[in-house]
């Protein structure tokens, strides 16, 4: 059975991606083995390819989580931002199959690739589910969509016209992508500018159409709506820095790209990434609900 555990990580890397949220992910995966280990000795080896079978699973499970998720999210307090991830090197608490804490598995870590960074798994949010699977498993995985078809009880044509919906929605709302390291220096000069409430250094590093999105989920205190325009973002940090002192600035690597990280004595307390283009912060989303930031936090000792 040793190959059908090796499938975890593949099975969370693409939970991830369709579902943005790292707890539903591994509750989506622990359910599909779940059924796995339900079925007899017989009925196990009479599936030709386990890891296909495993997918198809998630895959329908996952399917199910968005349907359910759009529901809630209209009921979430305030924005909802996918669940930024740390570099491999900095995750430091996963919940295991058995649930609870733990020393990070490296089978549970996501694989940080352009499919992960925080633009992208913005625009796959507004996404139909059905659309979000198809685009995802034909796209970023290159499942074919005979294999889709059965996960979205659609047919092969039908998941390829709404891959190809997911793929116009990507390509519509995409900028260039600023090269890692330019922007990683456009955030260090963000960061210094905002530690010195330097506010027309951060306006001039800011696109004047710039928005700034937050996420508390009603359990922190935080802007509701979007912030929009450069100088009222820059104002709206600045607000923070004075309301909030003793906050720690840290560059960190966020869904793969340069990010910030504010601790507050020695906890993760807000999570920001950002998306640069020609040389302007264009957008910045910033989480605060520490129920999406357990990844960045020591995880809790008794």
């Amino acid at each position: 059975m040793g190959t059908v555990i090796e499938e975890r990580r593949h099975l969370v890397n693409v939970a991830y991606r369709l579902l943005g949220s790292v707890a539903e992910a591994e509750d989506a995966v622990q359910e599909a083995y779940t059924r796995w280990y339900a079925m007899s000795r017989r009925q196990q080896e009479a599936v030709e390819s386990p890891g296909a079978w495993l997918t198809t699973v998630a895959g329908r499970i996952c399917l199910d989580v968005l349907g359910s998720a759009r529901a809630r999210r209209e009921r979430y307090v305030g924005a909802w931002i996918p669940e930024p991830v740390p570099d491999r090197t900095e995750w430091t608490s996963v919940r295991g199959l058995g649930g609870g804490a733990e020393a990070a598995d490296p089978a549970d870590r996501i694989t940080l690739d352009e499919s992960v960074n925080m633009a992208f798994l913005v625009v796959l949010e507004s996404m139909t589910p059905a659309e979000r699977v198809a685009f995802v498993l034909h796209d970023v995985f290159r499942y074919p969509f005979t294999e889709i078809a059965a996960i979205v009880g659609r047919t092969p044509a039908a998941c390829r016209q709404l891959a190809s919906s997911g793929r116009r929605r990507v390509r519509d709302a995409r900028t260039d992508v600023a090269p890692a390291a330019a922007q990683a220096g456009l955030v260090r000069d963000f960061k210094e500018a905002w530690e010195a409430k330097d506010i027309e250094a951060l306006v001039g590093l800011l696109d004047p159409d710039a928005t700034m999105t937050a996420d508390g989920g009603g359990m922190v205190g935080t802007v509701l709506r979007p912030v929009v325009g450069g100088r009222s973002v820059a104002q709206y940090l600045i607000h923070i820095a004075d309301k909030a002192p003793g906050l720690t600035l840290l560059e960190r690597t966020v869904n793969g790209r340069p990010g910030l990280v504010a601790r507050h004595t020695g906890i993760s307390v807000t999570v920001a990434a950002f998306e640069v283009a020609d040389g302007r912060v264009t957008a910045i989303w910033a989480v605060r609900n520490p129920e999406k930031l357990r990844a960045w936090n020591e995880p809790a000792r008794d």
